[in-house]
């Protein structure tokens, strides 16, 4: 038995990552309960290695469970998750986007605009459930006001917070799993990421107001009333509020300094976890924790883990240097659109964990085929088409789902076809820009 499974054990582990990716996939078990499963397979079928070892016979170190798990991702992720929930007591953001509405002085088109542009700034600093959490309730009392359908303002905020989470380290999973293992800083996905993802931004939400236009309409009267909706009292905690922000902008500015200091971005969170929680009781704070990501993160690593020592990354690696001749033009224009469709089907987060392992294969100096050239373009097309490609369907990513059942419970069903029809033409137009700016800024 255990000379079969040494024997067949890529396709085994193979075969225990597709089975997770369809449960995943079906949503039937909670997606935290399969990584763990497949992990707890992968390790008792004794697919990789508990502990790291020098294997004398080929001079290869083997990386044993822990070291295929990332840390860094799993620090960065809490450390986040504890600044953000702790931040929100305070009512910090939901001040923020009421002072944009202000500004709007109440016309229809330019507060859809502010809406999406919030959301998309926001989505670049916290994860995309928080922000859209935080944003749906302040969108049903503006279209209460407006007395509309809030629909168009939902689909808006949360393509606006797909495209947003693209353009920093923080602000998808998918971009922390690229930064860790591509060597990425914070700083690095500004400056690459940031003018693609803006013009992103920009045509898509003027597409959608131009789609949406004709329930983008409000009276004298109505507009003065959304432009007065008292905001004096939605800060509750001053204090708090502080000591939320300035923690907030210190550890950004921990992020931003990282090519001086050399201090990874995940320990900067944790600070700042840390400080915060000084003032918290510990124990609440805790408890919202998204803890079940945190094991779906930790059980995939493992199962991701076990197919890469079994050869099958490798394996998989050496077929896409076929399939584009090792060309990095034709790699990069295929992970973009692979990346763009597939995560709009299937959860970006296993996606992005499998592709980055078989990026570096590609990449690897000791592969004989690996491909050449300006070999960062695959990172940026992994990322770009992972994060967009979530627009693509309802499924594509937590913050549609979320959104969608929360408007469903308040009697505003969002169909999965009515989604789609938008969500796949932003999804088309965010890849023909991202191919053209992957094409015009590192293969041309």
């Amino acid at each position: 038995m255990l000379n079969f499974i040494h024997a067949n054990g890529m396709l085994i582990s193979g075969l225990i990552l597709l089975i997770a990716y369809i449960f995943i996939a079906s949503e039937k078990i909670q997606k935290s309960v399969v990584a763990l499963a497949g992990a707890a397979l992968t390790m008792l079928l004794g697919l990789i290695p508990f502990e790291t070892h020098f294997d004398k016979s080929t001079n290869i170190l083997i990386k044993g469970v822990f070291q295929h798990v990332d840390f860094q991702v799993i620090f960065l992720l809490i450390g986040m998750m504890i600044i953000v929930h702790i931040s929100s007591r305070s009512g910090v953001f939901k001040w923020l986007a009421l002072e944009l509405l202000h500004l709007t002085k109440g016309h229809p088109k330019t507060v859809l605009f502010s809406l999406a542009a919030f959301t998309a700034i926001a989505s670049a600093f916290l994860d995309n459930v928080t922000t859209v959490v935080l944003m749906m309730p302040i969108t049903f009392v503006i279209a209460k006001e407006f007395d509309t359908d809030p629909v168009p303002f939902l689909i808006t905020e949360v393509l606006a917070s797909n495209i947003g989470g693209t353009a920093t380290l923080i602000g998808d999973p998918p971009n922390i799993i690229i930064g860790t293992r591509a060597g990425l800083s914070f700083m690095d996905f500004v400056m690459e990421l940031t003018p693609v993802v803006t013009t992103i931004f920009l045509v898509s939400v003027g597409v959608l107001i131009w789609l949406f236009r004709k329930g983008l309409k409000a009276t004298p009267e109505t507009m003065q009333r959304i432009a007065t909706i008292d905001n004096t009292k939605t800060i509750t905690d001053k204090k708090l509020m502080i000591r939320s922000v300035a923690t907030i902008l210190l550890v950004i500015l921990g992020f931003v300094t990282h090519d001086v200091t050399h201090i990874p971005a995940f320990v900067f969170a944790v600070s700042g976890a840390a400080f915060l929680l000084l003032f918290e009781k510990p124990k609440e704070i805790y408890r919202d924790v998204e803890w079940l990501t945190i094991f779906f993160f930790v059980g995939l690593f493992i199962i991701i883990g076990g197919f890469e020592a079994n050869g099958g990354i490798k394996f998989l690696a050496d077929g896409l240097i076929t399939l584009t001749g090792g060309s990095l033009k034709a790699a990069t224009m295929v992970i973009l659109w692979a990346s763009g469709i597939l995560s709009g089907i299937i959860d970006n987060i296993p996606y992005t964990a499998t592709m980055a392992p078989l990026i570096s294969e590609l990449i690897n100096p000791a592969n004989p085929h690996a491909i050449t050239g300006h070999t960062h373009a695959l990172w940026w097309a992994l990322s770009l088409g992972a994060c967009l490609g979530g627009n693509l369907t309802i499924i594509g990513a937590a913050a549609n789902v979320l959104v969608s059942e929360t408007a469903a419970s308040k009697g505003h069903k969002i169909s999965f076809l009515r989604f789609m029809k938008y969500g796949a033409l932003v999804t088309f137009i965010s890849l023909v820009i991202s191919s053209a700016y992957l094409y015009f800024r590192f293969l041309h």
